[in-house]
């Protein structure tokens, strides 16, 4: 192995096929890792881009190198796995189809937490990566054998619409306001591994009033727009939590969609636990928005005013 110029990483003796894969499909998944460009010739792996990023490469190629001696495919799942477990990025989240990165201070303390505590409350605007990053951190969990499944839940509550309006089954009138949660799966997993765990009921997608009466063990459980629980809805959901399991909850006390005068259970619930160990809460603000730079601007405006 050797570097030319600063610029090159040449690794001799590799079997290619079993990194990159059929007709080298891999390579989009390591250059996103690794922040440079892949390609190779014959036994030969090159890696090409600045010096820094090549660096910070090498203890990682020289590991892949000895899962290759085996001769044996390696799938996204395992190159992850085998990365991240000796990844000095400890905040970044390795996954088939993308690398997950928190991009502010705070997203990076909301991934730290997650990890640390067994109930995390992230609270904030539309954009800050509240269920993204917790999705993330679900898949991780999983493909880590942390958990033996993701419940995924949110509560049915029309922004200015009427479910009884609308076409279809309970199920088909639901399945809409659980879409954001579909969307997030399919940037990170290949399309068919989704619908295979989904299937399986390894990822469960449900609206919340499917938690009452259950105990979910061994899961990761991630509640969605939890602004719009009531008292008793968010008291059930908890209270649903069995033995080596986890919940994010998330939401945006700024837009409640709630009717009449009804209290927010995530507003309420901050009162409740907010001195409980293992508990945690996470504010995040327009500061994090990592939309387009516009909603930034937008979530600020809207604040403004609101305090005026």
């Amino acid at each position: 192995m050797k570097i030319e110029n600063g610029e090159i990483y040449e690794v001799d003796g590799i079997n290619t096929f079993s990194l990159l894969g059929r007709n080298e499909e891999n390579i989009p998944f390591l250059e996103e890792i690794f922040g440079l460009k892949v390609f190779s010739r014959g036994n030969k792996l090159f890696l090409k881009g600045q010096k820094e990023a090549i660096q910070n490469a090498i203890p990682k190629i020289k590991k892949l190198v000895n899962l290759t001696k085996s001769g044996e495919l390696l799938s996204k799942e395992e190159i992850m796995f085998q990365l991240q477990t000796n990844s000095k990025e400890k905040n970044n989240i390795i996954l088939p189809k993308k690398v997950i990165k928190p991009r502010t201070i705070r997203q990076k303390d909301y991934l730290e937490d997650i990890k640390k505590n067994t109930i995390i409350f992230a609270i904030g605007p539309a954009g800050t990566g509240k269920t993204y990053l917790a999705v993330a951190s679900a898949l991780n969990a999983l493909l880590r054998k942390e958990v033996s499944r993701i419940v995924l839940t949110r509560p049915a509550v029309e922004a200015g619409e009427n479910l009884g309006y609308l076409p279809g089954s309970f199920i088909e009138k639901v399945d809409p306001y659980l879409r954001p949660l579909y969307d997030a799966l399919y940037d990170m997993l290949p399309v068919d591994k989704v619908r295979r765990y989904i299937d399986s009921g390894i990822i469960e997608i449900a609206p919340l009033a499917f938690m009452r009466g259950r105990t979910l063990s061994e899961s990761f459980i991630l509640l969605d727009e939890a602004q719009n629980t009531t008292h008793t809805q968010l008291k059930m959901f908890l209270t649903r939590i069995g033995e080596n399991s986890k919940a994010i909850i998330t939401g945006d006390i700024t837009q409640i969609d709630l009717p009449g005068e009804t209290v927010s259970g995530l507003v309420e619930i901050q009162k409740v636990l907010k001195d409980l160990r293992g508990v945690k809460f996470i504010y995040l603000t327009s500061e994090d928005v990592v939309r387009n730079n516009l909603v930034q601007k937008i979530v600020q405006a809207y604040e403004d005013y609101e305090n005026e």
